[in-house]
């Protein structure tokens, strides 16, 4: 029964189709060009209207912070060489923002910050930099990395080099792209152990030796008596911030990686209209990054650094910007943020966060002069606190914590790590 149903069903089905012509179907002619499938309908251009300022904008925030970060290097420059032999006495003042220059000493301060609710004596405004940078990465994306890093602007100016040197940029095969990504989080992670690892007391001590007081004289020395090893590795590293975009941002910057993932949580993304997109792929090309933006609707990559190079290229109207999330009962359409906007927010934030720290008294360094009298012209000497190395000089010692909140008896407010000089 089962067989006889299933053989009516078949003919049933056969007999409803007819039966097809194999003459009936036109066969290309030897040498005739096959045709080609339908292309797609071109969507109409609807042209913006409004200028795009955000380029010139952006690069007038890196111009300036760059000339800063010269001045500041100058003052540090001629106030280090007062402490060595041959330098002449200056009224110059140490400046603090050299300290934006020491990331890992930023970053145990804000440990330290976090475990005893104290302000540390010691580089507090590398802290408050650094706090000021992670502000701007959640509420604007990376945009420290693409409006203010010195290094970044300085790489930036080395591919655009790089680009009229050799008409192109050079981009790696997206598996090796993708695996030195993640070096610079390798490093970050491993910085991050480091600082987390260690108890109050510890990171008091760390910044109370001498290295940890001199590090930024350390840093300065470094440029200033660079070696062979240290002169290759730059020049391998200029060299190939010219032939690949951001080199160093991209593939080594522990700075940058922590900052692209504060950026994850950030509101803003650079989102994209795909009914007003017109597919030309011009946002793609500008990209530093190398983002598929003409593919995706909403950039979430922490690689994005907010350099809105996409949005200023756009032809079509309304269809690439930086922009937060639509809320139903508020905003039925995502809110763009325009550049002026961002650029506002960008230097609010970091002249505010700079002006309180200044305003509370927690901007300078608590270090007496004589302390630097006798540490700056052996700086080369203090090594490492880890590496087992410490200065020794007959009328200076450390004066550590005594508890486990690393409180340190040498300051009577606020109780922060600070070297203390003893005569014998």
């Amino acid at each position: 029964m089962a067989t006889q149903a299933h053989n009516e069903i078949q003919s049933e089905i056969h007999s409803e189709i007819p039966p097809i012509e194999i003459s009936s179907i036109p066969l290309p002619t030897p040498g005739e060009p096959r045709p080609k499938p339908a292309a797609k309908a071109k969507k109409k251009l609807v042209r913006r209207a409004d200028r795009d300022r955000s380029q010139s904008l952006r690069h007038s925030f890196q111009s300036g912070f760059l000339l800063l970060n010269v001045w500041i290097g100058t003052i540090f420059y001629f106030w280090v060489r007062q402490f060595e032999p041959g330098g002449a006495p200056t009224s110059l003042h140490r400046p603090a923002g050299v300290e934006g220059w020491l990331p890992i000493a930023g970053l145990m301060n804000l440990r330290y910050l976090t475990l005893t609710h104290h302000v540390p004596a010691l580089h507090p405004a590398g802290m408050f930099l650094l706090i000021a940078f992670l502000a701007m990465s959640f509420l604007f994306r990376k945009a420290f990395c693409s409006w203010l890093c010195p290094v970044g602007t300085i790489s930036e100016y080395l591919w655009r080099a790089g680009q009229k040197l050799f008409r192109r940029s050079f981009f790696l095969p997206r598996w090796l792209d993708i695996g030195l990504r993640g070096l610079k989080y390798l490093l970050l992670g491993f910085f991050v152990w480091a600082v987390t690892s260690m108890a109050a007391n510890e990171l008091a001590a760390f910044m109370n030796s001498p290295y940890g007081v001199i590090a930024d004289v350390k840093m300065l020395n470094f440029f200033r008596h660079i070696g062979q090893t240290g002169a290759i590795t730059l020049g391998v590293l200029v060299i190939a911030s010219l032939l690949i975009q951001n080199f160093w941002c991209r593939y080594l910057c522990p700075y940058g990686a922590l900052l692209g993932i504060a950026s994850l949580f950030s509101p803003a993304r650079i989102r994209r209209n795909p009914e007003t997109c017109i597919d030309c792929a011009k946002c793609v090309k500008a990209c530093p990054s190398a983002l598929p933006v003409d593919k995706l609707v909403t950039i979430k990559s922490a690689e994005c650094t907010g350099c809105l190079e996409c949005v200023a290229v756009c032809p079509a109207k309304d269809t690439l910007s930086l922009s937060l999330p639509k809320i139903p009962a508020l905003a039925p359409r995502p809110a763009t943020l325009p550049a002026w906007a961002m650029a506002a927010g960008i230097a609010a934030l970091f002249f505010g966060i700079v002006g309180f720290a200044k305003t509370a008294g927690y901007w300078d360094s608590q270090v007496p002069r004589a302390t630097y009298q006798q540490l700056v012209p052996n700086a080369d000497q203090a090594a490492h606190p880890n590496a087992g190395g410490e200065l020794r000089l007959p009328a200076l010692r450390s004066c550590l914590p005594v508890n486990s909140e690393g409180i340190n008896p040498c300051l009577p407010l606020p109780p922060s790590p600070l070297l203390c000089i003893a005569e014998p």
